[in-house]
């Protein structure tokens, strides 16, 4: 039996370099969109599976074959739409990849649309044979887009994080050059305390301190500059 869930509304109307307000990017996120992109891949494969063994009579595996394009299905739509904190279509590369020359979104959508059309027929008591052959036929092509797809991904992951490293490079560069001119008044201000007798103990005992604590700054920042380097 058809379900409803399973129509979706096809494309978007985004022109490309226009797109919403989106959730904040992450390495969590990148790395929950590549997983999202995994599953269409394995979900894919899986329903032609069952539906193949479905056709063939074999109990259970409709049931199954649903189940599978039911993930397949959500999947995608957690992909391309911007909410429930993940960004949907949020570059120039994923448009490309979804609504240009790839067309991914069409090609997934017509799957879908494919698959629930056979699996309704043998639920019907149908052989589905046509449509079944024509979606063994298509889910090689179907496969092919979904790699490109997720390469989309893991690329744009590998970018955030190179971009992130980048950033914290020039973060721990800029304190590092704190510290030093921290350290180069400490050091000024113990001679200036050390002239002053007496009077300057109490001065020397702070630039001391001073001194010491642009000392740890540094190593704690060496320490985050090798750790940000890997």
């Amino acid at each position: 039996m058809s379900q409803e869930v399973l129509d979706p509304p096809r494309g978007q109307s985004l022109e490309r370099g226009d797109y919403p307000e989106r959730a904040t990017l992450s390495g969590e996120v990148f790395a929950g969109l590549i997983n999202l992109s995994g599953r269409r891949r394995f979900t894919s494969q899986r329903l032609v599976l069952y539906a193949v063994l479905a056709a063939q009579g074999q109990a259970e595996a409709l049931g199954t074959a649903r189940h599978a394009l039911k993930m397949f299905h959500d999947a995608h739509l957690a992909l391309i739409e911007c909410k429930n904190g993940r960004p949907g279509v949020f570059c120039d590369e994923l448009h490309e990849a979804y609504y240009g020359t790839l067309d991914g979104d069409h090609v997934i959508r017509d799957f879908i649309a494919l698959a629930e059309r056979t699996l309704d027929d043998l639920e019907a008591g149908g052989d589905g044979q046509g449509m079944l052959d024509e979606l063994v036929r298509v889910a090689t092509p179907l496969l092919e887009v979904l790699n490109q797809i997720t390469q989309v991904y893991e690329q744009l992951s590998q970018h955030h994080s190179l971009a992130l490293r980048h950033q914290a490079r020039e973060l721990l560069g800029n304190i590092t050059a704190i510290a030093r001119q921290a350290r180069i008044v400490s050091f000024n201000a113990q001679i200036v305390a050390s002239s002053a007798g007496h009077a300057g103990r109490a001065f020397s005992v702070i630039a001391a301190e001073l001194s010491g604590i642009t000392g740890e700054i540094d190593e704690l920042a060496r320490e985050a500059l090798g750790n940000a380097e890997h």
